[in-house]
């Protein structure tokens, strides 16, 4: 989708060719490929360095013994104590990359994704960009999170063309697996702890380890931009810790500049899908083993289809922070002393990270089956669960029928999709809804969800509450795929949204509106700092060119032939105005004033079963404990729920007459009274 200022250069006519890494691996030895001569061509600046050696250069660093020093006075420990505890803290955390368990992991994974995937594409030419950028800075790779394999398939990938294998943020969990964490350590994996709280000598050792590497060029640094793996398949709000480290070196001057390099990595079916949603719906996520891993041996049985790798343009630190920051404000101390970035900085960083989140989406490939799971969630919505058998889900006509209508609607708005031109269409949706046969089916031409029909041996029957939980299993399994294309048309449907809900059609009516959405639901969709306007001005583009509306420079109206389009959109932003009403209707309740995360989540998701089995709800989405969290988020951000000063760590109260107006404005009851959040 095109977007003003767009950094990645990208343009929707602009189709770059994929290439299938499987086909060759299909044709020729794996061990042939494993054992070939790997001769990458470097960062041109970088001295060549061992891992050992770059772990003295971090301890021996002048930052590293100022800091020290610091924590040594601060705790009454001697400083050659403090330093062995770095030393500890280093050895720990930092990678051991090999050559030779490169070659090991390269002739595994070749077995291995050609029992997983039918074909894993690459763009060409971005392998090209890539290339050229690593020989003229240190680069930084940038990839979405959607499963565990997305490590893994890039450094194969690098390997196979011959790039610099990465170094790679890790969570220190992977580190604790039996023989797997050295594997990984020694394939450029290096481990962070997932809680670092205020240990200042953690935070020291590990920033001092990343700009090292960066300002040495050792290697390509690797890590994702938005922390953690997306349980919804959707992206993620980004975290700056890393983010901060990585272009410190740039900021200080202490090289001429950084790429950025946003990689999209887009699966039509991803290993974890049920356990994911599993997550979603309370169960503790299962602890990384060896033997974990070996039990989920029978994943090696199943398809799951195609896998695309986009790497996107290298993106110039240097170009798109000019007249941004000052980087002067870092020449005023020693570079080695610690430097609390300056708010304009702070701004610059976050802003940089929207824009890698941003180019991430508009590379990501669609399936079929992510157009057809936003058609199959919207039929499920409006049937009863408790109807009959021929009346529950869609027809397969009325399917093919929609799906082939918004096929078009989605290239019309700048989607990337992997349709193949020379399969009958009809035969491109059967085999999308075969890849899906644990959560979908067809039966006597109804395209219904796959409930899980079964529990434990044993277990007796399944209470009404056991029979919610199965059915919101499937709808958030289906959600996820429908997740991967809502970046495609969430401005639109916000737009869509707010012409339905504002009293007449004054446009600067309308764009408060669209301004109070976009507020709102930031912590679930990534819009970019400072671009609300450009973002209103895309979305009327977008919908006056399909038709669903009509602008002026005074009147933004909904004509009668736009209304399928419209009330698509809108269908598409329920699952989300649902939940964030089921949580605004907890947090009024007399009985919460202070209440923590903990409490709240399982309390929102006792009511919203309640009022699913009685039919006030028919959202099962609202079920999803990330939703919920997000929507606590987005209330402490606009100030309807405060942390107060006398309360225990974690804890919150709940401003009733605050969170009633949001409620309000957002069902169409109030109008926009207050101007929305000026970052957007």
């Amino acid at each position: 989708m095109t977007t003003c200022e767009d950094p990645s250069g990208y343009r929707p006519e602009d189709e770059d060719e994929f290439m299938d890494i499987l086909e060759e691996r299909r044709r020729s030895s794996d061990l042939g490929h494993a054992l070939r001569t790997f001769t990458p061509s470097p960062y041109k600046g970088a001295p060549p360095l061992s891992a050992g050696a770059l772990n003295r250069t971090v301890l021996e660093s002048q930052y590293l013994r100022y800091v020290t020093k610091e924590v040594a006075m601060e705790t009454g420990e001697s400083v050659d104590l403090v330093r062995e505890e770095a030393s500890g803290i280093l050895e720990e955390m930092s990678q051991n990359l090999q050559l030779g368990f490169i070659r090991l992991l390269g002739f595994t994974l070749s077995k291995v994704f050609k029992r997983l995937f039918s074909h894993i594409n690459i763009n060409q030419e971005g392998l090209n960009r890539l290339q050229q950028a690593i020989q003229e800075s240190p680069v930084i790779l940038m990839p979405n999170h959607r499963s565990y394999v997305d490590f893994l398939v890039l450094s194969y990938i690098l390997f196979t063309y011959d790039l610099p294998i990465p170094v790679i943020a890790a969570g220190i969990p992977l580190m604790d697996m039996k023989m797997v964490g050295e594997i990984l350590r020694r394939s450029g994996a290096f481990f962070i702890r997932r809680t670092i709280g205020s240990d200042k000598l953690y935070w020291a050792v590990l920033s001092e380890y990343v700009k090292t590497i960066v300002r040495t060029g050792y290697a390509p640094v690797e890590f994702y931009v938005e922390g953690l793996r997306s349980r919804t398949l959707k992206s993620l709000t980004p975290k700056l810790g890393m983010m901060h480290m990585v272009l410190e070196p740039f900021f200080k001057g202490e090289v001429y500049d950084i790429r950025l390099v946003p990689i999209s990595i887009s699966y039509d079916r991803v290993l974890e899908e049920s356990l994911l949603a599993h997550e979603l719906l309370g169960v503790p996520k299962p602890r990384e083993t060896t033997m974990g891993l070996l039990k989920a041996r029978r994943v090696l049985e199943e398809d799951y289809g195609s896998m695309h790798v986009y790497f996107g343009m290298p993106l110039s630190v240097r170009q798109l922070t000019k007249g941004r920051v000052d980087r002067c404000e870092y020449n005023l101390l020693p570079r080695d002393l610690p430097h609390r970035p300056s708010v304009e900085t702070q701004e610059c960083v976050s802003w940089l990270a929207q824009q890698v989140i941003r180019v991430q989406e508009q590379n990501s490939i669609l399936s079929p089956w992510s157009l057809m799971a936003c058609l199959v969630l919207q039929g499920h919505q409006n049937t009863d669960p408790a109807g009959e058998e021929q009346e529950k889900g869609l027809s397969w006509e009325l399917l093919t029928q929609k799906t082939l209508w918004l096929k078009g609607l989605a290239i019309s708005f700048g989607a990337r999709l992997d349709w193949p031109d020379q399969l009958p269409e009809i035969q491109v949706m059967a085999s999308s809804m075969a890849l899906h046969r644990s959560v979908i089916r067809c039966r006597r031409g109804r395209v219904t969800l796959l409930e899980e029909e079964e529990g434990p041996v044993g277990a007796g029957p399944f209470t009404t509450e056991e029979g919610v939980v199965r059915r919101a299993r499937a709808v958030l399994m289906v959600a996820a795929y429908r997740n991967q294309a809502l970046h495609v048309f969430i401005r639109p449907a916000m737009l869509a949204l707010a012409v339905h809900t504002t009293q007449g059609s004054r446009r600067e009516d309308i764009y408060s509106s669209f301004r109070f959405l976009l507020d709102l639901f930031s912590n679930d969709f990534i819009f970019i700092t400072g671009r609300s306007s450009q973002d209103f001005e895309e979305a009327c583009s977008l919908l006056r060119k399909c038709g669903a509306v009509q602008t002026s420079q005074q009147e933004v109206t909904s004509p009668e032939e736009g209304q399928s389009t419209t009330s698509f959109l809108r269908a598409l932003l329920q699952p989300f105005i649902d939940a964030y009403q089921v949580v605004f209707s907890h947090l009024c309740v007399e009985e919460v004033e202070v209440f923590t995360e903990r409490q709240m989540v399982p309390a929102v998701r006792s009511l919203a079963t309640k009022l699913l089995l009685s039919g006030e709800l028919k959202s099962y989405e609202a079920l999803s404990s990330d939703t919920q969290k997000n929507v606590l988020s987005a209330l402490l951000r606009l100030g309807a729920v405060t942390r107060p000063r006398t309360a225990e760590h974690g804890e919150f109260r709940a401003n009733k007459p605050a969170i009633r107006r949001l409620a309000d404005t957002l069902a169409g009851r109030l109008p926009v009274q207050t101007a929305p959040n000026p970052r957007l």
